[in-house]
C-alpha cells in the first residue's frame, strides 16, 4: 500500500449513467463506435468531448429513462444507452 498517492488517484472512470445524482464530473472518454451516426451527431452537438464538465441531475422514474445530464452549461436529457457511452471521472473536491 503506497500512502504517498492522494486519495482516488487510481479510481477508475465510471459511466456517466452510473454517476452519483449532483456529483460534478469530467469526461475523460466517450466510446463513440457503441453509439449509431445519430447518437453520435446529437452528442457532438452538445459539446460532448474529454474534459468537459458534466452532471447527473435527474434520472427518469421508469428504469432511469431519460437521464438528465448538465454538460457544460447546458441541460440535456439523454437515454441510458447513451450516458454508458461517456466515461466520467467525479471530481475529488465535491
Amino acid at each position: 500500500m503506497n500512502i504517498n498517492k492522494p486519495s482516488g488517484a487510481n479510481e477508475p472512470a465510471v459511466r456517466a449513467d452510473q454517476l452519483p445524482r449532483r456529483k460534478p464530473a469530467k469526461i475523460t472518454a466517450v466510446d463513440w463506435q457503441i453509439l449509431d451516426a445519430a447518437a453520435r451527431q446529437r452528442l457532438q452537438e452538445f459539446g460532448v468531448d474529454e474534459g468537459v464538465a458534466i452532471e447527473l441531475m435527474h434520472s427518469g422514474p421508469m428504469g432511469g429513462d431519460p437521464l438528465a445530464l448538465r454538460i457544460g452549461r447546458m441541460v440535456v436529457a439523454v437515454r441510458r444507452a447513451q450516458a454508458a457511452a461517456i466515461r466520467v471521472k467525479v471530481n475529488e473536491a465535491s
